[in-house]
């Protein structure tokens, strides 16, 4: 038998696979973009004709250790409701419209810009608001990062940076810009940083606005049982509330309300529009004052209560209170009633 064969077939293969690894890889060796010198003809000879058409400029590179940032411009953050920014526009600025709500856009805009330089425990080297521009004083808006204790701490950088509103004509629209008008910081500043300092404090403003609107969202939704209950008189001369609603809905909705104000809803009677309640005061322990969520007292005694759903003197709707003997609460009672209901709508952020 001939054992040689498998040992060739082995060494051949084990020749093959050592072979793929002396071709290196040399797509980037330096030879492949080297210029190569025209050619050069021997003394006694003609140089060969190069035809213009098809003549490539040597291009000139140069190498440098210095690492090259591509970094993206900062983007403007439109984050808060109404807030967009034009196309191609270079500078860090921002346009807000007027939302619900808000009844002076500039003044809200600055209203911004002042809780981010409380933020920033900083405060305004100028203020000119009537005039439309504020500058405020040094502070840092990049944070260092926490290292460890052996580590030599790094002095953050710090700017001023100049704040513009302007507002349209229609005082619909207002803008906000920032500049970045002073730095004090190791090395200078290249326009692309400078961008970018400018675009972060603006988005900070922004982000501002955006929790300011919002706390003013939840303002207008308490508000709005203010505008729903009235007080005033019924068709019989009696003290009552009244509201715009209509008799169905305040029926029904006026009933949802109290079952959740410590009522509770005994009977609804839809053909005499009469609601059935019972009230029982709330207990107040220490933890609620503790925690500022202490519990409307209602300026009523404990017990049963007839509530009258009809129509006013006018197109309104009156709701009137009598007690379980049938009496009409007089107008000093349904005035402090009023008081306390107003009060649970603005806790609870219900609407009737």
């Amino acid at each position: 038998m001939q054992y040689w064969i498998p040992k060739s077939l082995v060494l051949g293969i084990a020749v093959s696979l050592s072979g793929c690894s002396i071709f290196t890889n040399d797509a980037h060796h330096e030879r492949n973009y080297r210029a190569n010198a025209p050619v050069k003809a021997p003394e006694g000879l003609a140089q060969p004709y190069r035809d213009p058409e098809f003549a490539m400029p040597v291009g000139q590179y140069e190498n440098t250790a210095e690492p090259v940032s591509y970094r993206a411009p900062q983007q403007v953050l439109t984050v808060a409701q109404g807030s967009w920014v034009e196309q191609g526009e270079e500078a860090a600025r921002i346009f807000f419209d007027k939302n619900d709500g808000i009844e002076d856009l500039p003044v809200f805009i600055w209203r911004a810009v002042d809780g981010v330089v409380a933020m920033h425990n900083a405060g305004l080297e100028s203020d000119n608001k009537a005039q439309g521009s504020v500058t405020t004083t040094w502070y840092s808006l990049i944070k260092p990062k926490d290292g460890w204790f052996w580590e030599e701490a790094t002095e953050p950088s710090k700017q001023k940076f100049k704040f513009t509103v302007e507002q349209k004509e229609h005082q619909r629209t207002a803008s906000i810009r920032a500049e970045l008008v002073d730095y004090q910081g190791d090395g200078e500043l290249t326009a692309l940083q400078k961008n970018h300092l400018e675009v972060r404090a603006l988005n900070e403003v922004v982000s501002e606005f955006d929790y300011q609107y919002r706390l003013l969202q939840v303002e207008m939704r308490k508000r709005q049982g203010v505008l729903a209950l009235e007080l005033g008189f019924d068709k019989n001369g009696d003290s009552a509330l009244l509201t715009e609603k209509g008799q169905e809905a305040v029926l029904d909705r006026f009933s949802n309300f109290l079952e959740r104000s410590n009522f509770t809803v005994v009977r609804v009677d839809r053909e005499k529009q009469e609601v059935l309640v019972r009230y029982e005061a709330p207990e107040s322990s220490v933890w609620d004052s503790i925690w500022g969520e202490e519990a409307v007292v209602l300026p009523i005694d404990n017990g049963d209560y007839t509530i009258k759903i009809a129509q006013a003197q006018d197109t309104r709707t009156s709701i009137t209170w009598k007690d379980s003997e049938g009496n009409v609460l007089d107008a000093n009672t349904m005035n402090n009633l009023h008081q306390a209901l107003i009060t649970l709508l603005r806790q609870k952020g219900l609407t009737i």
